[in-house]
């Protein structure tokens, strides 16, 4: 494309300043592609700069790449191999972020499972969760998307002695039907998954699960959505991110037969929407007169606003002038809407 004057991969994005003025200064029309060969990167590729987002709450990017190939997903492709950030690098980063006043941090990756597979020594996801625990002024630990399968009785074990855990899991799921499952090249089957939310409802009886779910795959039959639709009933996820099948060229899902037309997708997405609806109602209610603990996270319209560790939004009408935000906060829900759980004093 004669109009494109530079274009920058992943790993090169995070110095854009210094490539464009290189390029301005030099002016290298013939030197257009810097994209390193995302499977030639083996290493993490760290910025160097703290990550957090928000006054009370920071995301820590700890992996990259994903060695997965579902059918449906360029992420490989993009992303390339799984490069896990040196656990000194995140504890490092933690420990600054916490010395700032934040008191919650999001570990996050593209698929954060494999945290330390490229690693020589024996040191995985839960090693570094351990070690972020012990960092001084670090409140709340939160999960970002997790793979259900690293959630086995080893991994729980350990991880039940970290009081600094939300109790909330994003177990991405995908499908319901383990037909289904298997074109996506998903490594589990829906029993298996149903058995990890046992083990988790298990050791947390007040954990919350969301998910997300793909609607419309190639070759889902009006049986296997309604297998799926029974199973995500079945197992009450109190919040569902819904997708509808878009092609990705290049992917194996894509030159599949049977691709499910897009009024049907449609359809099949609102029934799944509105029964996520159905959840949060439902678990919103359990929580009526119960007392549960915010981290205040704004204040807006004369309301503190925050989230509780297991993930529910909560408002609270404020008495005052006073400034609560990054407080803990114990309160009593009395009402509801249909995304909050509301306290009106």
């Amino acid at each position: 494309m004669p109009e494109i004057d530079l274009c920058l991969g992943t790993n090169e994005k995070k110095d854009i300043i210094r490539y464009v003025e290189d390029y301005c200064k030099n002016n290298r029309k013939n030197q257009a592609n810097i994209c390193d060969d995302v499977f030639e990167n083996k290493e993490y590729g760290d910025f160097g700069s703290i990550t957090y987002t928000e006054k009370v709450r920071a995301v820590i990017k700890v992996q990259d790449g994903c060695d997965r190939f579902c059918s449906y997903c360029l992420i490989p492709y993009a992303r390339g191999r799984v490069r896990s950030r040196k656990p000194e690098s995140v504890i490092e980063e933690i420990t600054k972020i916490a010395s700032k006043g934040i008191k919650e941090v999001v570990i996050t990756g593209i698929h954060v499972a494999s945290y330390g597979k490229d690693f020589a020594e024996d040191y995985g996801l839960i090693d570094l969760l351990e070690d972020i625990h012990q960092i001084e002024g670090i409140a709340r630990i939160r999960l970002g998307s997790i793979e259900p399968l690293l959630i086995n009785d080893e991994f729980l074990r350990r991880l039940k002695m970290l009081n600094k855990i939300c109790h909330h899991f994003h177990l991405s799921l995908q499908s319901g039907c383990t037909e289904t499952l298997q074109r996506m090249n998903r490594r589990y089957t829906t029993q298996q998954f149903e058995e990890i939310v046992q083990r988790l409802r298990n050791v947390y009886p007040d954990v919350i699960l969301t998910t997300d779910i793909i609607v419309g795959f190639p070759g889902e039959t009006n049986e296997e959505f309604e297998e799926t639709y029974q199973f995500l009933k079945k197992i009450k996820f109190y919040k569902m991110h819904i997708f509808k099948y878009s092609v990705r060229t290049g992917t194996k899902a894509a030159a599949m037969e049977n691709q499910i037309p897009n009024d049907l997708k449609e359809s099949r997405s609102k029934r799944l929407l509105q029964l996520s609806m159905e959840n949060q109602r439902f678990y919103h209610e359990q929580y009526m007169g119960k007392k549960v603990e915010i981290l205040v996270e704004e204040k807006e319209e004369g309301y503190y606003k925050g989230h509780t560790a297991n993930y529910l939004l909560v408002k609270v009408k404020a008495k005052d002038n006073s400034n609560l935000e990054n407080q803990m906060l114990k309160i009593e829900p009395n009402q509801s809407t249909e995304n909050e759980l509301v306290v009106e004093m």
